[in-house]
């Protein structure tokens, strides 16, 4: 197999959302949950949104040993604290300040901030955000000012942190949501724009600069052409679809909504979006690289079928398209919050995609290979190089027919890592037959393979299956 490009070696990434980390109103999950109860003075409430919407939360724990034992085995990852909630919230340096002056929404203290940095640290994670830019951040003319954001950036660097990228917010497209002054347009991100580049060259040289992070083409476009080419990395947002909790639409019965996420028009949509955007990059930001720096099945928190073992294919298919296209880097949401996270946000118990997520670290590494095309509807085949054996390939075959098994004819020895789960609604999945689970301590099981000979491997209905090749001996993995 030929090699067809490469990724960041962080390629696989997660986000924790910026009100995750000072605690306020999040994506209600479908389930009942306990995180009901608010303060009298609510905060972080995006605008205009219907608070049925949402739960209230305390700060999430980035001290968890499970936690920074989940992340570090995802590790090395970049870390993406942002979201929505970014845009309006304060950091507060030294005051010890719990409510937002005017012009904000929320209030970040340095030592949240400081624990994000340990975090980071402790999981192998490079940090990734974006900055306040509400009326609060604003002269009396409206200009942005980068007072909140050269005040984070300096308790970054003075706690032994660094950002190794950041936006200059989040989601300029949705400015009423994201908090941004009335009448935010692509005109005035272009005005913010010119005040920011050169500041985050000034107070942060290194950091990588991200742009525009846009969830809607046409409003991406727009920015782009206003702006012109001033980012480092083109960034974009794609979600499959928008969640039932705000598109306020009743879901179809098990059957049908299982049958359409395995569809290949629902699994090639990132596809569509990701040619938009290398198409805008070719116009107005040639030869830089593309990066998703939020994604997930459905926006708003996700569906509740993205805690089961359907969203394992999505999750994963996902992850092999993007990096055949050369996307750099792919950066899930969530890690732990709502029903997309990776992670129960209640006792950070791993979800069928965690444990997917896990075997493409384990076994995918940086290089992409041409595995050939599937001549089988529904069998999606991606190939990489074996991470940590050199010449070896790592395959993917996903059988997203719930019907009927494919094959693969093997030309050598193998080992195998097939996930399958006895309904594709189950919160439980089974490697090679047995659970998953973590063990005493919190113990991550040993993902072993099961050897395979030469010949024909057959893939079950409904079923995820790696292959390692460990002495192919692929001159492109050498």
């Amino acid at each position: 197999m030929a090699r067809l490009g490469s990724v960041d070696e962080r390629f696989q990434s997660y986000n924790i959302e910026m009100v995750e980390v000072t605690g306020g109103y999040f994506w209600r999950p479908y389930r009942d949950s306990a995180m009901t109860s608010a303060p009298s003075a609510p905060q972080n409430m995006p605008a205009g949104m219907d608070p049925a919407l949402y739960a209230w939360r305390k700060p999430i724990d980035l001290s968890h040993p499970r936690l920074r034992r989940l992340a570090a085995a995802l590790g090395p990852a970049y870390l993406r604290v942002s979201g929505s909630w970014a845009n309006s919230t304060y950091f507060d340096g030294s005051s010890g300040r719990t409510t937002p002056p005017a012009g904000f929404n929320g209030v970040l203290t340095r030592e949240q901030w400081k624990g994000v940095i340990e975090f980071a640290r402790a999981v192998d994670a490079r940090l990734v955000t974006s900055f306040a830019i509400s009326p609060g951040t604003r002269d009396a003319r409206g200009v942005w000012t980068p007072d909140s954001a050269n005040a984070l950036i300096s308790a970054t660097h003075s706690l032994g942190g660094q950002l190794a990228a950041a936006e200059f917010m989040n989601e300029p497209d949705l400015p009423a949501i994201g908090a941004a002054p009335a009448g935010y347009d692509a005109a005035s991100f272009a005005r913010d724009i010119a005040v920011f580049r050169p500041f985050l060259e000034r107070s942060s040289p290194s950091t990588i600069f991200l742009g525009p992070g846009a969830a809607g083409e046409e409003a991406a476009a727009k920015l782009l052409a206003a702006s012109g080419g001033v980012f480092d990395a083109l960034s974009f947002h794609h979600y499959g679809a928008v969640s039932q909790r705000c598109s306020r639409k009743v879901l179809a019965a098990a059957a049908v909504q299982n049958e359409q996420a395995l569809s290949d028009a629902r699994l090639s949509a990132v596809e569509r979006t990701a040619s938009f955007y290398a198409a805008l990059r070719d116009e107005y930001e040639r030869g830089r690289p593309l990066w998703i720096t939020e994604t997930a099945d459905a926006s708003c928190g996700g569906n509740p079928s993205d805690s089961t073992f359907l969203d394992s294919f999505r999750y994963l298919d996902q992850l092999g398209r993007m990096a055949r296209r050369a996307v750099q880097v792919v950066i899930h949401n969530t890690l732990a919050a709502s029903d997309y996270g990776l992670l129960d946000e209640r006792d950070f118990t791993p979800r069928p995609s965690y444990w997917a997520a896990l075997l493409w670290r384990r076994l995918m590494g940086a290089v992409v290979l041409d595995p050939g095309p599937s001549s089988v509807p529904r069998l999606y085949l991606y190939a990489h190089c074996l991470r940590g054996r050199p010449g070896g390939v790592a395959l993917l075959a996903i059988n997203a027919d719930r019907d009927h098994s494919r094959f693969l004819d093997l030309g050598m020895v193998a080992s195998r890592y097939r996930l399958t789960a006895t309904d594709l609604a189950d919160t439980r999945v089974r490697l090679n037959g047995q659970e998953l689970a973590l063990g005493a301590g919190d113990a991550l099981p040993p993902l072993a393979g099961k050897a395979v000979a030469a010949g024909r491997l057959d893939l079950p209905p409904a079923s995820i299956t790696f292959v390692a090749i460990a002495d192919s001996g692929n001159p492109a993995c050498l």
